[in-house]
């Protein structure tokens, strides 16, 4: 598959069937992960890749940190119930999960608040771009992928819940599996490029 190929292809998979994805075929999507341009070469990005029970530590322990900050913005009890739950199939009946973590460990540090910013936004683009690569090559090698950005909504219950270690900031989920042939396709809409495009000539 051609690269443009594989950009058009790629859509939000979120069913999958129970066919099993190899380690040599996570090593695969990894390691284009992480030939992602990163600033100052420093490859910021970090991986964990979650199977088995794991998955239901994590989306159990992620579903609570939900339900308390949904009851804590008032929504109605069966709302909570079906986003907890929505939520808990999600991570649950991917056969694989790659956590995507940032890391300021090998950054530069500046004497100004103003560089150290925008050295953890060049480091926080790397991450981004390292998850696209995955998400595509997951497209060309026939897998289903979905990006899931909730970890930034409970970084602390990722860490304990996975024991990471303490300069991994979890920022992103990816689900990952054989797509269901059953499940019906979703073509978002995109916005024409001239309503989002200035052209300086």
């Amino acid at each position: 598959m051609q690269t443009l190929e594989a950009i058009y292809a790629r859509q939000m998979i979120r069913r999958y069937t129970d066919r099993p994805v190899s380690d040599e075929i996570i090593r695969r999507l990894l390691e284009a992960g992480a030939r992602a341009p990163s600033p100052h070469n420093r490859q910021p990005w970090r991986f964990a890749v979650i199977r088995n029970t794991w998955r239901a530590r994590l989306a159990d322990a992620m579903g609570k940190r939900l339900r308390a900050d949904l009851t804590h913005d008032g929504v109605a009890p069966t709302q909570i119930e079906q986003d907890v739950a929505r939520s808990y199939q999600r991570l649950t009946s991917a056969p694989v999960l790659i956590l995507v973590c940032l890391s300021m460990a090998d950054m530069d540090v500046y004497p100004d608040g103003r560089r150290n910013q925008a050295e953890r936004w060049m480091a926080g683009q790397a991450v981004a771009a390292a998850i696209q690569n995955m998400l595509l090559a997951a497209t060309e090698l026939g897998l289903g992928a979905c990006w899931m950005c909730a970890p930034l909504f409970c970084p602390d219950t990722v860490i304990e819940t996975l024991g990471l270690p303490t300069d991994w900031e979890p920022q992103g989920l990816i689900t990952l599996g054989y797509p269901d042939p059953e499940a019906p396709a979703k073509r978002r809409a995109r916005k024409a490029i001239d309503t989002i495009t200035l052209w300086r000539r």
